[in-house]
């Protein structure tokens, strides 16, 4: 949608103006052709692909002479959102989510980045769903990744730490599929609680629908950020007994992660009082194996971390890393800097090798 947004404004202005006009992208100035090419088949559904097109095609070109060229276009291009394998949208429950109160949480929106150091936010999601963003069949290898955005809770940073990660993990020959879990907390529920009854929906989801979607059924990972990554650690130790009311036989089949990469989770340890994990963390030797990125000057603190793959260890899961490097922050996501902290996919890719994942 922060495409179509984008797009709709554009050509509002005035033909003289939307000829100096570009749209700035993750602090660069790029032209209009090079950023649908790069995200409305990349971020969007085919719905918004087709729409994204219309206002960019016919928003350019309004030469009489262009006509039939532009509706042979048009034609070709319908054609090809409705066959072109999808980053889909596949809502996660049939009808509301489980213990959801009408008129609790106001209608869903999002804020759109107003600068290079901010973000794309998400919240008031009543109505989970995930995005599948398949691998090319040229370079995949099987496995899938359930992307997880941080956001307290409260809101998804929705880019930065989910469509940029996709396109990261595409980039290699994973499947991804990026997870909008309800925000924000809900009232009189723990703050996990229904995002967890989400990502458990997704996971099951994701192996009944393997065969389809290309996916090995035994290299199905999560993958979360900030509270994303608490998400990604609480189905990694939670997934023996679904946390709702099974609905189908995708609640019948297990919503294990095969692999967990958590980059600083969230939510493991008290602040103050820092020696132990919080008790609804129950590690065990069926937990999955996990990856950490966490730094010192967090202010989440990466004891978490820590205390987690001491956990793991001493329960007899093999193929965990650890990586904590002494400065870089929070909320990072994929974004790169100077700090050692941004070579963590590099880690990461290198890690999912060699537990396997990435064989074909």
């Amino acid at each position: 949608m922060v495409e179509l947004i984008q797009l709709l404004n554009f050509f509002s202005l005035p033909e003289d103006q939307r000829k100096e006009k570009s749209i700035r992208k993750k602090g660069e100035i790029i032209s209009l052709p090079f950023y649908m090419s790069k995200n409305s088949l990349i971020s969007q559904n085919k719905n918004e692909s087709f729409i994204l097109f219309c206002f960019a095609y016919f928003g350019k070109f309004r030469s009489r002479r262009c006509m039939r060229i532009q509706a042979y276009t048009f034609f070709f291009f319908f054609t090809f959102c409705l066959i072109a394998a999808p980053n889909d949208v596949k809502f996660l429950w049939p009808g509301e989510a489980p213990g959801e109160k009408k008129g609790e949480i106001e209608a869903e929106f999002e804020n759109y980045p107003k600068g290079p150091n901010d973000v794309l936010r998400i919240s008031n999601v009543s109505r989970p769903s995930m995005k599948i963003f398949p691998a090319d069949p040229k370079i995949s290898n099987g496995a899938a990744v359930l992307v997880c955005p941080g956001g307290a809770y409260n809101i998804l940073a929705y880019e930065h730490e989910g469509l940029d990660v996709c396109e990261w993990l595409n980039s290699f020959g994973v499947t991804a599929i990026l997870l909008k879990y309800r925000v924000p907390r809900r009232k009189g529920r723990e703050k996990y609680d229904a995002p967890l009854q989400d990502a458990q929906r997704a996971m099951g989801l994701i192996r009944q629908n393997a065969k389809e979607w290309n996916i090995a059924k035994d290299k199905i990972g999560i993958l979360g950020f900030s509270a994303g990554g608490n998400l990604a650690v609480m189905i990694s130790t939670s997934f023996k007994t679904r946390t709702y009311p099974k609905l189908d036989n995708s609640d019948e089949i297990s919503c294990r992660p095969d692999f967990s990469i958590l980059i600083y989770p969230a939510y493991l340890v008290d602040r103050n009082e820092r020696s132990r994990l919080f008790p609804e963390v129950k590690v065990g030797p069926e937990c999955p194996p996990c990856f950490f990125a966490h730094t010192g000057d967090d202010h989440v603190p990466a004891e978490g971390s820590a205390l987690l793959y001491l956990a793991l260890e001493k329960a007899g899961v093999i193929g965990n890393e650890l990586h904590l490097y002494p400065f870089g922050g929070h909320g990072y996501g994929m974004r790169k800097s100077q700090n050692f902290v941004s070579t963590w996919p590099t880690r990461a890719k290198e890690w999912m090798s060699a537990i396997g994942v990435l064989k074909k």
